[in-house]
């Protein structure tokens, strides 16, 4: 099983550790509800060194994306901006998704599933090869995710601790990204779903648990350092456990379970993801998404329950037209209810029961997220 560069700091703060993905990781560190109100009400950090970091680059790295990918790079006008996409195989189903960063013309960066690791490698390099794009996984780096409405101001502390004298904070290096502009020379000028290096760090105002925060690569033997330093100002780790019932509230998709290889994008509530404009940008999955496009037989939605069983992936969704299955189900810390994600046919509306060991339980359709920040 691998570790990441935090290993050793997860043991010594007593955290659990458990097999995700091939990765040792931590799910808690005493209280997984404790550590979910920690993000929501203040700032959280999540080791996510497990999650791959790919840079891709040549002459036609752009034109390669854009057939890659089922959302299009060519929204990307600004270096430093971010695009949330699934990335297809030929039946129009989803391998997986990730982030992908505008770096320069000829660089772009990708973040992609520690769990689909070994096939996106596969697919992506060999879709590469005609486009002369080199593929590099950056196994010499980690990753560090700080979220919570309290989470920008107390990086930004960390920040200035952890660069210190090495390379003078102020001054992102000259990669290319927003080099000729001072719109970003601070990560706490960073608009929403962009990122920039400062030195030795990537910082991209992204994340997964529905909070404002970042999410920073740097090197696995700096990682440690960026860590300790967070923790002196002031935010508390978190483990998977908190991370996947942020990510729920949030109505975010877990891969393998909310949509699969099995599933397109338009029956995971992901239809927003696919850029179908230009009709001439040809992108892998494109004919079998085109020729099922409008004749959708599910739909991924919401599910408020009353009571306070929690609905697991696979219980039977019971609705007006039919019957459909969780995806994804807990119980929510921020509401005190159980929710849940389902895929149930297309037509599916108001009120529908959900089979829960034995019993049927009233349950409200409801459009994800959860849980909405004002």
């Amino acid at each position: 099983m691998k570790t990441t560069p935090l290993h050793d700091n997860h043991i010594a703060l007593g955290a659990r550790m458990v097999n995700f993905a091939d990765w040792r990781m931590p799910l808690h560190y005493g209280s997984q509800i404790a550590e979910h109100h920690q993000v929501r009400r203040d700032a959280g950090m999540f080791d996510v060194s497990h999650m791959t970091v790919l840079d891709l680059a040549g002459d036609q790295v752009r034109e390669f994306l854009r057939y890659l990918l089922a959302n299009d790079v060519a929204k990307l006008k600004r270096p430093g901006k971010a695009l949330y996409s699934c990335m297809l195989n030929e039946r129009g189903a989803v391998m997986d998704d990730l982030i992908v960063y505008f770096m320069n013309e000829n660089r772009f960066r990708m973040v992609v599933n520690a769990a689909t690791r070994e096939k996106d490698l596969a697919h992506i390099r060999k879709a590469a090869a005609p486009f002369a794009v080199a593929v590099r996984e950056c196994a010499d780096l980690a990753m560090i995710a700080v979220q919570g409405p309290n989470a920008r101001d107390k990086t930004h502390q960390a920040l200035v601790a952890f660069m210190d004298s090495r390379i003078p904070f102020l001054s992102p290096v000259s990669s290319g990204v927003n080099k000729d502009s001072d719109e970003a020379a601070t990560p706490a000028a960073l608009a929403p779903f962009f990122a920039r290096e400062y030195g030795e760090l990537f910082i991209a105002r992204t994340g997964y648990t529905g909070e404002d925060g970042y999410e920073m690569i740097v090197p696995a033997d700096r990682t440690a350092v960026l860590w300790r330093e967070l923790a002196d100002a002031g935010v508390k780790p978190v483990g998977l456990g908190a991370r996947d019932t942020l990510r729920l509230e949030a109505g975010m998709n877990l891969y393998g379970q909310d949509m699969t290889e099995d599933t397109s994008p338009l029956e995971s509530n992901l239809g927003w993801t696919v850029a179908f404009d230009p009709t001439d940008r040809d992108f892998i999955g494109r004919r079998a998404l085109d020729a099922r496009r409008g004749r959708e037989k599910y739909k991924l939605v919401g599910l408020r329950l009353e009571g306070r069983t929690i609905p697991r992936p696979h219980q039977k969704v019971l609705g007006n037209v039919g019957d459909g299955e969780i995806t994804s189900g807990s119980f929510s810390p921020t509401l005190d209810r159980a929710i849940a994600l389902a895929r149930v046919p297309v037509g599916t509306e108001g009120t529908c029961m959900v089979e829960v060991r034995g019993k049927q339980l009233p349950a409200t359709i409801v459009k994800p997220p959860f849980v909405r920040k004002t």
